[in-house]
């Protein structure tokens, strides 16, 4: 029985994992549960996190159903506050870049180097925004898509 199956798990949250960390705007890529993270040190931001929520088996793939989310801390100014529209905030600004660390992330899994290497996204991606979530006011958005790999066990 081939092993490469088996490893496809490792595989492929390692390939997204690389690929996140090779974008400016990531300096830390996680997996797991998202709430087993030390949210609190700052120096981990910019973050990115892999959650594998399923995974289905057809018998020549295996597509994995993954959110990323890709967050910063959002910091507020003491000064004056003037504009109304931005805020006295950056959270417009991670909001830009980390939807350009996931919308780089969806293209190559749809066209790039990553579809190339046989991790190729299965319809469309879906992004979610999310504002002053967890203890220390993180902005960012919720990417959920799924990827099609090589199912190669053999059963003979």
């Amino acid at each position: 029985m081939s092993q490469t199956g088996i490893r496809g798990f490792y595989l492929l949250t390692e390939t997204i994992k690389d690929q996140l960390l090779g974008d400016v705007n990531v300096n830390t890529v996680t997996t797991g549960d998202i709430y087993d993270i030390d949210l609190a040190k700052q120096s981990i931001f910019p973050l990115s996190h892999i959650i594998i929520n399923s995974v289905s088996t057809q018998e020549q793939t295996l597509t994995f159903n993954i959110s990323v989310l890709s967050m910063d801390i959002v910091d507020e100014s003491k000064e004056a506050t003037t504009d109304i529209f931005r805020g006295n905030n950056n959270e417009q600004d991670i909001l830009n870049t980390q939807l350009a660390v996931l919308n780089k992330l969806v293209m190559v899994l749809r066209k790039g180097t990553l579809y190339s290497d046989q991790y190729q996204l299965d319809g469309d991606a879906t992004l979610e925004p999310f504002y002053e979530r967890f203890d220390n006011r993180l902005a960012g958005w919720s990417a959920t898509f799924d990827v099609f790999v090589k199912n190669d066990i053999d059963i003979c």
